[in-house]
């Protein structure tokens, strides 16, 4: 039960700080962090969707208003114009940069504030095997 709360109410939580104090959503957030993780901070559609859990169709209605907002671009692959590739802008890097503080500030205050540290080593612990069971792409995993 505390694990379904936290599954349910720790996102939202985090979605509502997001919004309010740079204008993302937790989900456009994230898809920003992965893509500052790839080299070039660029990768396929396809690839994005798999880092951030999302379908393509999400992923693809999140990018509209990321690029709209001049935080990524999308272009087409050459010799495949049907494959996509987003990139972050410089101007998204540095809403990244500006969100981040807010965020980690949030997520420690909601998770890891009310843990000792062996408490924090122990649930590490517990969720390594929940992670591994999920079969996640390696590059998510760490």
């Amino acid at each position: 039960m505390r694990l379904h709360a936290i599954c349910e109410f720790v996102p939202g939580a985090v979605d509502a700080q997001l919004r309010k104090d740079s204008g993302l959503t937790r989900y456009e957030y994230y898809v920003l962090a992965m893509l500052s993780e790839f080299p070039g901070r660029s990768c396929m559609m396809t690839d994005l969707a798999t880092a951030t859990n999302g379908s393509l169709s999400r992923l693809s209605h999140a990018a509209t208003r990321l690029e709209e907002s001049g935080l990524i671009t999308r272009g087409h692959v050459e010799n495949n114009r049907r494959a996509t590739v987003a990139t972050l802008t410089e101007a998204g890097w540095q809403k990244l940069v500006e969100s981040a503080p807010g965020h980690v500030e949030e997520v420690r205050k909601l998770i890891f504030d009310g843990l000792t540290g062996e408490q924090v080593r122990a649930l590490n612990a517990a969720l390594t095997p929940l992670v591994a069971a999920l079969e996640l792409p390696a590059f998510i995993q760490d």
